[in-house]
């Protein structure tokens, strides 16, 4: 069955031309002019991904994908951001809010199409049960809250075990380093960015072979890959 794919942008001539490429590529696709119409659509038809102009009208793109990333039904859409703007503080606004990509006009419509079932074959691999998650030579046991690799086990912290778990969870997704902090650490006031280097330096030294699992994203943070470097 052929995926569903939003497109949200007011220009009409874009997601015209959009809509009519991404079709040809096999997908099922609708369109919406403004942030709430792009809401409506997405509560009734369920898309698979939304592809997000960040300047619309009524509501920018951030608060789109914030809400989307808020709804129990449709927080696991995959969002990729289209913007006329390639300022690095977008793409980490972007990110921070849950983006799984990030798209900068004038771009290509066969690159979208790719970026698309990238981010959405991301997301398949992505459904992992609720207390098990396996990747390739990393086993995280999150009810007993273990960590194996190749089936040896590693010691690790409770911050390190939540900093694990919230990267793994989200494979293929940037974190920020900002989003990472409020998502570990959540009140703690005496921690600061810094301390999310250390223990995301801490925490690769004791995965030793399943380290390239985690990769930097420079200037933005951390991001969990589906295959180790």
């Amino acid at each position: 069955m052929s995926k569903r794919i939003l497109i949200v942008d007011d220009e009409a001539d874009l997601r015209d031309l959009v809509q009519y490429n991404l079709e040809q590529a096999g997908f099922q696709t609708r369109q919406a002019a403004t942030g709430s119409e792009a809401l409506d659509v997405a509560r009734a038809w369920k898309p698979d991904a939304v592809v997000l102009d960040l300047m619309l009208p009524d509501l920018p793109g951030t608060d789109v994908c914030r809400i989307l990333r808020s709804d129990p039904v449709l927080r696991d859409v995959a969002v990729i951001m289209l913007t006329a703007r390639g300022e690095e503080v977008d793409r980490v606004v972007g990110f921070e809010l849950g983006a799984d990509d990030y798209v900068t006009k004038p771009f290509s419509p066969r690159e979208l199409a790719l970026r698309l079932r990238a981010v959405l074959k991301r997301a398949r691999r992505g459904a992992v049960a609720e207390e098990d998650i396996r990747i390739g030579d990393l086993l995280v046991q999150r009810e007993s809250h273990r960590a194996f690799v190749r089936g040896k086990e590693v010691t690790l912290t409770a911050t390190e075990f939540k900093l694990l778990v919230q990267l793994a969870t989200t494979r293929g997704r940037v974190q920020t380093r900002e989003f990472l902090l409020d998502s570990v650490w959540g009140d703690d006031t005496h921690v600061t960015l810094r301390t999310v280097d250390t223990h995301m330096k801490r925490l690769r030294e004791k995965l030793g072979f399943a380290k390239g699992y985690i990769e930097t994203v420079r200037g933005v943070g951390y991001r969990f890959r589906d295959v180790a470097a």
